[in-house]
C-alpha cells in the first residue's frame, strides 16, 4: 500500500513559471477561472479545487493586494447585523466566525476582549445599548454553536478590570465597562495567504502578477505582468488566451473592470498605526461610540510589532479607484478625536506611526445616503456574456461566499463536483493540515520550544518547517532590530509564498510596511530573500 502523499503547498517564482508555461500551450478548456487574488478570490479557488475541479487563479498583481490586506484584522460575529435587524447574516457570520476559529484556521484565528468604558459623562441610552448588543451578541455566538470555553459570555466589569485591559483609559468619571468577546486575524493578508497556498494544495494554479485585460464567461485573455529582465519584450508576446468551462470574477471594488454593468460603490476605511505604549500595551480591544451613532466605534486594536490600530472611518470613495488608497486628514482627526473620549492622555498627530485604508466593495443599489447605512451582503451577478461576478460582502463570510459561487458554476455547468468540504478542511498550518506536521527535527533551533513565539503565532504547525527551509543565514535573527519578523520568514515569502518583490514582502507577506520606520529598517533583508530567485 502506498504512503500518501504530502500535497504541495509551496508558491514560488519557479512553479508560477512552470504553471504559467503550461497554460499558454493549452489547447482545452480548464474547468475554472478565477479574476482576483484576495480572500474571496482564493476561497472560491479553495472550494472549487477541493471538490475536484481542474481551477486556475489569475491576480493582477500579488496576494492580498486589494481591500483584503487593509481591514481591521477581525473575524467578526456579525453583531452590528443585529443592531440593523439582518439576522440572517449576523447568524451566518457567527457560524463563520466560528469555524474559522475552531476548524480552519485556529492558527490564525484568537479571541479578542473588546472593552467599551462608560463614564459619568455617558448618555444614558450609551450606557445601555453597547450590553444590550453584547448580550445578543453571546446569544448569537452560542446559536452558532461557539462554547464559551471558546469565546465567553458578555459580561459588565468594574473600572479596575477596564483599566486592566486598557491600562490608558480614563480613570477620572470612569464607572464601569461592557465587555464583549469577538475574534482577531493574526493578519488578514496572512489569512489570503493560507488560502491561497491550500488550494495550491489541491491542485489550483494560482498566478499572480497575471492581469486579465479581457474576459468573458468561457474564456479570458492573460498579459504576464511579472518582473522580466528583457525589456525589449513586446506586451503582446506576453499576452495569451485561455478558455475555461466557467469564469468567477472576485476582483472586489474593481469588479466594474471586467463586468461594466456591476455598479460597486467604494466606501473608505482608514485606521492609523500607534505605538502599543501610548495606551499601556492594551490586552483587550479599547471600543468607543461615536458621538451621534447608536451602532458605529472606533477601535484600538492591539496589532503585531507592539503596534495598535486605530480604525475605522466609513467614507464614500467615489472617482478613479487607486491601487493604493490613501487616507484623509478628515479622517486621521476624526478617529483621533473619538478615541481621546476615552483616553487619559489624547493622542496626538505625532503620535500616528502610520496610516493605511481600504475600499469596501459595496454593492450599488442606486440608493442615496450614507455608506455606513449600505448593506454589507455579498452579490452574486452574471453577465450576458456568461461571466460570474461575485462582489460585496465582508472577510469573515469568505468561505460562505466561495461555496455558494462554486455552488452555482456547478449547476450552470454540470461539471462533476464533490459537495464542499471547506468547512471541515484546515488550512497550511492549522492542526489537521499534512503540511509541516513533523518536519523540523526533534532539537536544536527549529524545536517548538525554541522557536519564537510571534513565529508561532503567524505560522502554526508550520513554524519549524519555515526556519528548517530558509536559504537566508541566520534564519532566527531578527530582519532590523526591534522586529519580531524574523529572516527565515523572509526566505520562507520567497521559496513557499510567493513573493516575487520587495513590496510582497514587507506589504503583505510581513506587514512591516504598514509603519514607514518599520519599512525602511527591513528592506535590506526583503532585497537579500528577492535575491534568493534565481
Amino acid at each position: 500500500m502506498n504512503a500518501p502523499t504530502t500535497p504541495d503547498t509551496a508558491l514560488s517564482a519557479a512553479r508560477r513559471a512552470r504553471e504559467l508555461a503550461d497554460l499558454r500551450e493549452r489547447t482545452t478548456p480548464v474547468d475554472l477561472v478565477v479574476i482576483g487574488g484576495g480572500i474571496t478570490g482564493t476561497g472560491i479557488a479553495l472550494d472549487a479545487a477541493s471538490r475536484g475541479l481542474e481551477v486556475v487563479l489569475l491576480e493582477a498583481h500579488d496576494l492580498a493586494f486589494g481591500t483584503s490586506r487593509w481591514s481591521s484584522k477581525l473575524a467578526h460575529g456579525g453583531l452590528r447585523y443585529l443592531a440593523t435587524g439582518n439576522v440572517g447574516i449576523a447568524r451566518s457570520s457567527a457560524v463563520e466566525r466560528g469555524i474559522l476559529l475552531d476548524r480552519t484556521a485556529p492558527h490564525l484565528v484568537r479571541p479578542l476582549a473588546q472593552v467599551v468604558p462608560v463614564f459619568r459623562d455617558t448618555p444614558p441610552l450609551g450606557a445601555v445599548l453597547p450590553g444590550l448588543g453584547f448580550v445578543a451578541g453571546t446569544l448569537l455566538s452560542r446559536l452558532a454553536g461557539t462554547g464559551a470555553d471558546r469565546l465567553p459570555g458578555a459580561r459588565i466589569v468594574g473600572p479596575r478590570r477596564v483599566a486592566a485591559y486598557v491600562p490608558g483609559v480614563r480613570r477620572e468619571g470612569l464607572r464601569f465597562g461592557h465587555v464583549n468577546w469577538d475574534c482577531q486575524l493574526v493578519d488578514d493578508a496572512r489569512l489570503v495567504t493560507a488560502v491561497a497556498r491550500t488550494a495550491a494544495g489541491h491542485g489550483a494554479q494560482v498566478i499572480t502578477r497575471a492581469r486579465v485585460v479581457e474576459a468573458s464567461g468561457t474564456r479570458v485573455t492573460v498579459r504576464d505582468e511579472a518582473p522580466i529582465h528583457d525589456d525589449d519584450a513586446a506586451a503582446g508576446a506576453r499576452e495569451f488566451t485561455l478558455s475555461a468551462r466557467a469564469v468567477i470574477s472576485a476582483t472586489g471594488v474593481w469588479a466594474g473592470e471586467t463586468a461594466p454593468e456591476v455598479r460597486v460603490r467604494p466606501s473608505r476605511g482608514t485606521h492609523l498605526v500607534i505605538d502599543a505604549a501610548a495606551l499601556g500595551h492594551p490586552e483587550g480591544a479599547l471600543t468607543v461610540p461615536v458621538p451621534g451613532e447608536t451602532n458605529r466605534f472606533c477601535f484600538a486594536l492591539p496589532a503585531g510589532f507592539g503596534r495598535l490600530h486605530v480604525g475605522l472611518t466609513d467614507v464614500d470613495a467615489p472617482g478613479p479607484i487607486p491601487d493604493v488608497p490613501e487616507s484623509s486628514d478628515d479622517e486621521i482627526d476624526f478617529l483621533l478625536d473619538v478615541v481621546n473620549r476615552a483616553l487619559a492622555t489624547a493622542l496626538t498627530r505625532d503620535d500616528v506611526l502610520g496610516t493605511f485604508a481600504g475600499l469596501r466593495p459595496l454593492v450599488d443599489s442606486g440608493a442615496s445616503g450614507e455608506t455606513a447605512d449600505l448593506s454589507r451582503e455579498h452579490a452574486v451577478l452574471e453577465s450576458e456574456n456568461g461571466l460570474i461576478t461575485i462582489t460585496g460582502g465582508k472577510l469573515t463570510e469568505y468561505r460562505l461566499m466561495a461555496e455558494q459561487a462554486v455552488d452555482l458554476v456547478v449547476d450552470r455547468t454540470g461539471l462533476p463536483a464533490s459537495p464542499c468540504r471547506t468547512a471541515d478542511l484546515p488550512l497550511v498550518g492549522a492542526p489537521g493540515h499534512p503540511v509541516a506536521v513533523g518536519l523540523g527535527g526533534a532539537g536544536g533551533a527549529t524545536s517548538p520550544g525554541r522557536l519564537p513565539a510571534s513565529l508561532v503565532e503567524r505560522y502554526g504547525q508550520e513554524a519549524a518547517a519555515v526556519v528548517a527551509a530558509s536559504l537566508l543565514d541566520r534564519p532566527l535573527e531578527p530582519v532590523a532590530e526591534g522586529l519580531d519578523v524574523t529572516r527565515a520568514e523572509f526566505s520562507y515569502a520567497v521559496t513557499h509564498e510567493g513573493a516575487l518583490t520587495v513590496d510582497d514582502i514587507l506589504d503583505r507577506r510581513s506587514r512591516v510596511g504598514l509603519a514607514p520606520a518599520d519599512r525602511a529598517a527591513a528592506e535590506a533583508a526583503a532585497q537579500e530573500a528577492v535575491g534568493l530567485i534565481s
